[in-house]
Parts: structure tokens; sequence; C-alpha cells
């Protein structure tokens, strides 16, 4: 009998491990830059700050991506004096493939502009601030495309915390009956 609660006991106390170890999973996001347009020139005269709009409604962490969908166009990275003179000698990061993502790794602002000329100049330009946080589980709102992904990773986080929950509990039971 002592032996199966020893059992109980230890196969108890790995599922607490495994429980809260699911808690500290870092939550990454993809952001597709500009939404559904895309990186693109801006059209309207008062969109020089499309791209700083629509950063503003998104919350950015270590670890998060920016995708950047754009034909016959780059994106480049730059300082802060670069971005305000939409130009730039030596980006800090430059790509022209059309489909480029760049990872967050350090909390802080960054700075992007397209590297055609003319299209900074024209609003294609875009600060971002990585906040450092905490990992957490719940997201705070992002833009309209990005709502759905969000709301299915709730479900399956909570699918995950349901499970964990009735087996914890199914496992509490069977060591009562053990004790």
């Amino acid at each position: 009998m002592a032996s199966i609660f020893n059992a109980s006991n230890s196969l108890f106390l790995c599922l607490i491990l495994v429980s809260i170890s699911q808690f500290l999973v870092i939550n990454c996001t993809e952001f597709r830059v500009g939404g559904r347009n895309g990186w693109v020139v801006p059209t309207s005269k008062d969109s020089d700050e499309m791209y700083n709009q629509w950063a503003s409604q998104n919350r950015f962490k270590i670890d998060d991506t920016i995708h950047f969908k754009y034909d016959k166009d780059s994106v480049m990275m730059v300082s802060e004096g670069e971005y305000e003179k939409c130009k730039s000698d030596r980006p800090l990061f430059f790509e022209n493939n059309g489909n480029t993502t760049y990872k967050f790794e350090r909390p802080g602002m960054f700075y992007f502009i397209s590297g055609v000329s003319g299209h900074c100049t024209r609003g294609q330009k875009m600060v971002i601030k990585v906040l450092d946080i905490e990992p957490i589980i719940a997201q705070s709102p992002q833009s309209a495309n990005e709502t759905a992904s969000i709301a299915h990773s709730k479900a399956t986080q909570m699918d995950a915390i349901s499970v964990t929950v009735f087996t914890l509990f199914v496992l509490s039971f069977i060591g009562m009956v053990y004790v």
C-alpha cells in the first residue's frame, strides 16, 4: 500500500510541475505590418501616420515578430535620426525580398522605413515600441485581422488549463483513496 501511495504522490507532483510550466510558456505573436494592405506607400495625403497608427493599436513584446509583405520595395530598420531624415546609408537591418520577417529580441524603440527613394517621405515609415513585460496568458486587444487568431489561442489555452485542472482533481481523488 505504501508503494502505491508514493507512486501517486510522485505522479501528482509531476503533474503539478507540468501544469505550472504551462503558465510560463511565452506567447509570441506574428503581426502583419499594415494589416491587409501590407507594406505599401500610403495613398492619401492624411496618411503620413498610417503605419504609426497601426503600430499604436498593437502591443509588441520580446519574441514577437512583424511580417512585411510588399512588391518592388524594401524594409530598413534605422536609427531615430535616420527615421526623421527618411534616409540611411547604413541601416541596422535591410531586406528587399518582398516577404520580410523581423523578430524583436529586446525591448525598446524600433524605427522602420522603406528603402525606396521617396516612399518614406510619403509616409511609408513606422515606429514600434517593444515592451519589456513578463509573459502573460491573456493578450491585449490587437488589430481586427488578428482578433480571430488571438481568440483561437485563448480557447486553446483555456482547454489546456481545463484539462490540467481536471487531471489534478482526478489525481487528488486517487491520492485520497490510497491514503
